[in-house]
């Protein structure tokens, strides 16, 4: 199996843990990613209510160069809001010929352009349906029994594009952890908004969903998600979270990739455990046990 890869601008600054156990998981069950070459931002959400036309010209940019250089490859995109935004491409422009004639005239300015080509990915996707549990737990290394884990899927990656699961009752993460040897929590909580978007500006709304979410998940040892925007506002915000909403007690909220990356025998180390700000000494202790066995 092999992809073009697209970190987007998360991965290489606030979520390089998430970058670099994406990386190495990927390699230790035999997928090989070619990064594609000068990659540019995805523009977010900064660039819409600029220009409606610069916000699809800078993902497809990123296509076109995937075209270029990987014509048979699919495009595989960790971060949710990166995946979104490429994804959004792919379909206006399927829809509407006249918006993929402008894109490109837009490319056109770097020699560049779009044919429709490649697939955007998703690595949950890419880790469900192209590898898939079996060949994940026949790579593991360490189970990593006594673990429940609450599996977080957040809003973007499932809507609008519900391509590989159900959005409102995600499931795609669970056959996964089991491979890994954890219990996964059940709960309803998994494609609930965490409020990331309103953390500036609605600051209480935000506070609320992260508390609902952190209480839901008081049964489990640790939160696992796929995307760099629900992480970081499940860790940074939780203590002021809890404080506000009085609901929830600290959980330690981990990438996918860092929680099979373990099992798979990388090290804390080797998936940057220590850039995470919410990791509790209880999931430390539990993650150095005997119990964590050696297959």
């Amino acid at each position: 199996m092999k992809y073009s890869y697209y970190p987007g601008c998360s991965l290489e600054s606030g979520a390089v843990e998430y970058d670099l156990s994406s990386r190495e998981v990927l390699r230790l069950l035999g997928v090989e990613l070619a990064e594609i070459p000068d990659w540019t931002c995805c523009g977010a959400s900064a660039v819409e209510p600029v220009s409606r036309l610069l916000t699809l010209a800078l993902p497809a940019r990123n296509l076109a160069l995937a075209e270029r250089e990987a014509p048979d490859a699919d495009m595989l995109v960790p971060c949710s809001a990166c995946y979104l935004n490429h994804m959004r491409v792919e379909r206006e422009c399927e829809a509407d010929r006249k918006l993929a004639a402008r894109v490109n005239e837009a490319l056109s300015a770097e020699g560049l352009s779009r044919s429709g080509t490649v697939r955007v990915r998703h690595l949950l996707d890419v880790l469900a349906r192209d590898v898939g549990p079996e060949r994940v737990g026949q790579a593991v290394v360490r189970r990593l029994e006594g673990l429940t884990v609450a599996p977080y899927y957040g809003c973007q990656v499932l809507r609008p594009y519900p391509l590989f699961d159900d959005p409102e009752r995600p499931a795609s993460m669970e056959p996964l952890l089991k491979a890994l040897g954890v219990e996964v929590l059940d709960w309803d909580m998994g494609g609930r908004c965490c409020g990331a978007s309103l953390m500036a500006t609605k600051r209480a709304a935000a506070l609320a969903l992260v508390s609902a979410i952190l209480d839901a998940a008081s049964e489990a040892d640790l939160i696992v998600t796929v995307c760099p925007m629900c992480q970081m506002n499940l860790e940074a915000y939780q203590k002021e979270a809890i404080r506000s909403g009085g609901r929830g007690r600290p959980v330690s909220v981990l990438y996918l990739p860092q929680l099979m990356g373990l099992a798979l025998g990388l090290s804390e180390d080797d998936v940057l455990l220590g850039k995470n700000m919410a990791v509790t000494d209880a999931l430390r202790g539990k993650l150095r046990a005997p119990a964590a066995a050696t297959v």
